[in-house]
């Protein structure tokens, strides 16, 4: 009896341990994340400060804080000191806007306080119908863009590959990407302005090509060194981050990637069978940071360790341009109306980002 007593209690206690083990919940094995992509959301890190725009293809500080918004359907707008987004262009372009083309970088002149110059590269129709880019000079009279002066004109046009990115150096002289205008030979004819990063005085007087061998390069900056950076498009993948110097060859379309050749120049950075699309480009506290169209997102290069970060990917679409403010914060707008994006709630939008928080 005692022996079935006892079977009996250990048949009672494993049913009690069975029917515990059911109702626990097992965690899933954790997983780190890439060491070069962040998962986080973490929403302290950015602020959407402008919504409802139309591909807002680049951004301008004036010395107010207030930020110029060019849109490639034409239209220039502001967003005034205290955040509010004007309703009202301050200019309508006539641009020639077919696939990419139309009004693409904004500027302002170094000595903005004095001549209130902004420049705009754009899209326009000749004569004769065919498409060119321009880089032109405007008045900003804090209502409107007035008294348009041609700075660099006749740059080849295409529906793709327009280049489009304009940026003062410490130097003073006006930096203007171009691309290929879908003739790869261009970028190695020595007598085209297309596939070229071109360097000009205020006044469109001393052109002269700065560099060459470029598909569309869609993002320029300058380090604290005062070196040339540059992002473009590689052809269906090998996009290019590239140290500029003057007089060189960036190999397009003889080299891509990491293929070599003679004097051809190799890219310090490429994407290789992944496809970035990179546009806009910033340099803060050693790191380049720059936009991903196809890549859907923000990307940070830490020159001197060599590290390479992604953020926010997949979060906000379609990436155009990234901006250093004022206030040290980097400034991205989406490009997720352009006809390749997936069109969300707001969009297209301007986002703050506090780069101390990714």
């Amino acid at each position: 009896m005692w022996k079935a007593i006892i079977l009996l209690l250990i048949l009672i206690t494993i049913a009690i341990v069975v029917t515990n083990n059911k109702s626990e919940k097992v965690a899933p094995p954790l997983s780190s994340p890439s060491p070069t992509q962040t998962t986080s959301k973490d929403t302290s890190k950015t602020q959407v400060i402008a919504s409802n725009l139309e591909v807002p293809w680049a951004l301008a500080f004036l010395p107010d804080n207030s930020i110029l918004v060019t849109e490639r359907k034409g239209t220039v707008r502001i967003i005034d000191k205290n955040g509010n987004l004007s309703e009202k262009p301050l200019a309508t372009i006539p641009v020639k806007q077919t696939g990419e083309s139309g009004l693409h970088g904004i500027t302002i002149d170094p000595k903005y306080n004095d001549n209130h110059y902004v420049y705009l590269y754009y899209t326009y129709s000749s004569k004769d119908n065919n498409s060119l880019n321009r880089v032109s000079r405007f008045v900003f009279d804090s209502k409107s863009l007035e008294d348009e002066t041609v700075i660099v004109d006749k740059i080849p046009a295409s529906i793709f590959h327009d280049g489009g990115r304009i940026k003062f150096g410490p130097d003073g002289f006006l930096y203007i990407t171009t691309g290929d205008a879908q003739e790869p030979s261009l970028s190695q004819n020595k007598n085209s302005l297309a596939g070229k990063i071109l360097r000009v005085k205020s006044d469109g007087s001393d052109l002269k090509v700065y560099s060459l061998g470029h598909r569309n390069p869609q993002g320029i900056a300058f380090d604290d060194k005062n070196r040339l950076w540059e992002v473009e498009h590689g052809q269906s993948a090998t996009d290019e981050l590239n140290l500029i110097e003057e007089g060189k060859n960036y190999g397009w379309p003889t080299i891509r990637g990491i293929e070599e050749k003679d004097s051809l120049v190799t890219p310090i950075l490429q994407s290789g069978s992944e496809t970035w699309a990179p546009a806009g480009l910033a340099f803060l506290n050693g790191s380049l940071y720059f936009g991903g169209l196809r890549g859907t997102a923000l990307f940070q290069y830490n020159i001197e360790a060599k590290e390479f970060k992604i953020y926010f990917k997949g979060e906000f679409g379609r990436i155009r341009d990234v901006v250093l403010g004022l206030d040290n914060m980097l400034y991205i707008t989406t490009s997720n109306r352009d006809g390749r994006g997936v069109v969300n709630s707001g969009d297209d939008k301007i986002i703050k980002v506090d780069p101390t928080k990714l």
